[in-house]
């Protein structure tokens, strides 16, 4: 059975501490604080569910207008949306590239270069991998506490392979009996 909107939250909240904690003894305060925040963060806003239009799509304001184009993209629940490391990972890069693209376009506003946004995270990460590590990770824990409660940890096949994978079953019935 899939989780509601309002479930999904309500674990998302209680389990963004507990997380965090997860990364205190060993790291240390401010990387549990962000193994939280990113856990949080992903849930609240980086949900799988921002393939169709949702509490995740609708808490980005005026600027859900960018998950637009990802939903109309994406089928909901498809492999690239709802798969366990692949559907974070595919969220995170769509967003670094309209990151990307928006710094292009209003550069001459005064906005960051993409180039220096991307000497930014190259020295985020040198600095603070440990952190950046925690802040993925918890982005990653959000998303399959998410696809835990829909009870469905695995996405659906795109429909093209589900109908080869019917030819092919039924073929090998053919030929058993």
């Amino acid at each position: 059975m899939v989780a509601s909107g309002r479930d999904h939250d309500r674990a998302t909240w209680c389990l963004a501490l507990p997380f965090g904690l997860l990364w205190w003894p060993l790291q240390g305060v401010e990387v549990a604080m962000a193994a939280g925040l990113a856990f949080l963060m992903g849930g609240l806003l980086l949900s799988p569910d921002l393939d169709i239009h949702s509490r995740p799509t609708a808490r980005w304001g005026a600027l859900g207008v960018l998950w637009w184009p990802y939903r109309r993209l994406l089928r909901h629940r498809s492999l690239l949306s709802h798969s366990p490391l692949l559907g974070t990972a595919g969220r995170l890069a769509y967003l670094g590239c309209i990151v990307m693209m928006l710094a292009a376009v209003l550069e001459p506003l005064g906005t960051p270069a993409p180039v220096r946004l991307w000497q930014q995270g190259q020295e985020l990460w040198q600095k603070h991998q440990d952190m950046v590590i925690a802040a993925v990770a918890g982005i990653e824990a959000s998303s399959w506490l998410h696809l835990i409660q829909d009870g469905d940890p695995m996405p659906r096949l795109p429909q093209l392979l589900q109908r080869k994978g019917r030819r092919a079953r039924r073929r090998r019935r053919a030929r058993r009996g």
